[in-house]
């Protein structure tokens, strides 16, 4: 018999072929069997140390049904990188999208970008109208609207393109509108929006400034409107798994949180393609620059494509790292701890490594400080590294670091840590049951299941949750169930998972970062005006 048979059975042997050929040697045997055993219980012991703590709960409940109940009109203004996702989310595809995901699930089994997409609930919509200063976006949205390969099936309408947002406002049968537009669009369309009676989803982050967000959610306030903020980490079954350890204090007394992101490549910097089809007669630059300032406005050229393309660069049309990378993770932060606005707001950085133009820093860090909760959070971001650091919630009982290298390489999971000074595993701790070197709970969803994912990127936004989650096992884009989710209350009348409450929280923290930076002075909120100003150091 060859050696690589002799291996190979090896490998077959079971565990119980083992210990029975083991106990035929009398003592060295017993010895062996009775020290699996002992490995065995206490493996069984570590890994229910939290488990008999923990009060499990079902993941969030996938509402079904409702989608049944009305058929809606939707309507989308800005059909770029995120617009196109969040049709997706609601079940509209281009032909090309789909060709494309289906030939790479052919040839690769691991990617289920196509199973994902397909699998998703008919939400009963239909696309019926879109606006885009891009002509080539534009025609995109229609071919996406019209593309037969979708869950349901064949679509039920044709979108119609509207060369500006007031003219598809003006549709009376258009039930809600998403707005996937720059941040400088936000405010003006979102309010337009409401006082239309169009329900909205308006992507992250909420305004460009404060003054607006404050507009926006007063407009809100008074007309009632169903809004859901385009946070789809809301959606995410990690966070919701954290909330309930937390809740159930299982870290101890918690007073710092670190929130971190590392990206490290041109398009992780927002340093986007030009479209070879972009110029003066595909773009409305003269509408794209209409909430600018006068001063400020230039003509179209070679800086105008790239401001275009690349407008996350620049203070005029977003917020930089605050609005478009820190509200994620400040989010999902409120969904866990239900933190809220902080009182104060600091931060500083610099542009150190990407000069192209641009006046959002590549390096920045915030502080928010809650006095009322003894709580500091920490935001710390680069766009020149990739070192995978997480987010971490400090308690002093325990630890809980999410994403980045936490789980092994999960897919947004968290492991939790004892700290060696905690009070509530102090027993344990000494008794050897527990190790400070080794989690006590560990939450990795599909930890195998990264399929397609290749890019430094696309594995940052994995680690984030903001590409897909599970339920009951499968995989759910994160993106359809935050649609469906904001479907289902205007359906119900109720409120969706990040309505304008939350919505404020996100734009209130995310514009204090920003103005802080800005005018190089720590800001303060005051609940009572609904305001924000410098501290006077003199005063304090």
């Amino acid at each position: 018999m060859s050696d690589n048979t002799d291996k190979d059975n090896g490998k077959n042997m079971n565990r119980r072929e083992i210990l029975k050929g083991l106990a035929t040697i009398p003592v060295f045997g017993l010895f062996l069997v009775n020290l699996w055993q002992k490995i065995r219980r206490d493996a069984l012991r570590k890994s229910n140390l939290l488990g008999d703590l923990i009060q499990e709960k079902s993941p969030p409940a996938v509402i079904s049904g409702l989608s049944d109940s009305r058929h809606l009109k939707l309507g989308i203004i800005g059909y770029g990188g995120r617009g196109s996702h969040l049709i997706r989310g609601a079940g509209f595809a281009t032909k090309e999208w789909t060709d494309t995901v289906s030939e790479n699930a052919r040839k690769n089994k691991l990617d289920k970008q196509f199973e994902t997409f397909m699998t998703q609930e008919d939400l009963n919509v239909s696309l019926v109208g879109v606006c885009d200063l891009f002509d080539v976006r534009a025609e995109q949205c229609i071919d996406a609207s019209k593309n037969e390969i979708r869950p349901g099936g064949k679509p039920k309408q044709t979108a119609t393109r509207y060369t500006h947002y007031t003219d598809l406002l003006n549709i009376k049968d258009i039930d809600a509108v998403i707005v996937a537009t720059p941040d400088h669009w936000h405010s003006r369309i979102t309010i337009d929006a409401a006082k239309a009676g169009k329900n909205v989803y308006c992507e992250k982050g909420l305004t460009r400034t404060f003054d607006e967000a404050i507009k926006v959610y007063n407009e809100v306030k008074k007309t009632g409107i169903t809004f859901q903020l385009g946070h789809q980490n809301r959606q995410v079954e990690a966070n919701e798994k954290a909330k309930q350890i937390i809740k159930q204090g299982l870290l101890g007394k918690i007073n710092l949180v670190e929130l971190a992101t590392n990206r490290n490549s041109p398009w992780g910097a927002w340093v986007w393609g030009i479209h070879p089809e972009g110029n003066e007669k595909t773009i409305d630059w003269k509408t794209f620059q209409e909430p600018v300032e006068p001063k400020k406005r230039i003509d179209f050229g070679e800086e105008a494509l790239k401001r275009f393309f690349r407008w996350r660069c620049w203070f005029d049309y977003g917020t930089g790292l605050s609005g478009d990378l820190l509200s994620h993770d400040f989010d999902a932060l409120n969904q866990i701890m239900d933190i809220g606005i902080p009182k104060y707001a600091s931060s500083s950085g610099g542009i150190y490594y990407y000069k192209d133009g641009r006046d959002v820093p590549d390096v920045w860090n915030a502080t928010f400080e809650y006095p009322d909760k003894d709580l500091t959070v920490l935001y710390s971001a680069t766009l020149s590294s990739n070192d995978p650091r997480g987010n971490r919630i400090m308690g002093h009982d325990a630890t809980m670091q999410m994403g980045g290298q936490s789980g092994g390489g999960s897919v947004h999971g968290f492991i939790v840590k004892a700290d060696s000074e905690s009070t509530r595993y102090k027993d344990r701790l000494e008794s050897g049951i527990i190790s400070t070197q080794y989690p006590i709970y560990t939450y990795s969803p599909g930890s195998k299941q990264i399929d397609g994912i290749t890019s430094a990127t696309s594995r940052y936004f994995a680690n984030k949750g903001l590409l897909y989650t599970y339920r009951e096992g499968k995989r759910v884009d994160p993106t359809h169930l935050h649609v469906k989710d904001w479907f289902d209350a205007i359906r119900s009348g109720g409120q969706p998972k990040c309505d304008i409450e939350q919505a404020l929280h996100e734009a209130v923290a995310c514009h204090m970062a920003t103005e802080s930076y800005l005018q190089g002075k720590q800001m303060e909120w005051h609940e009572d005006t609904h305001t924000i100003e410098p501290v006077d150091k003199s005063k304090v």
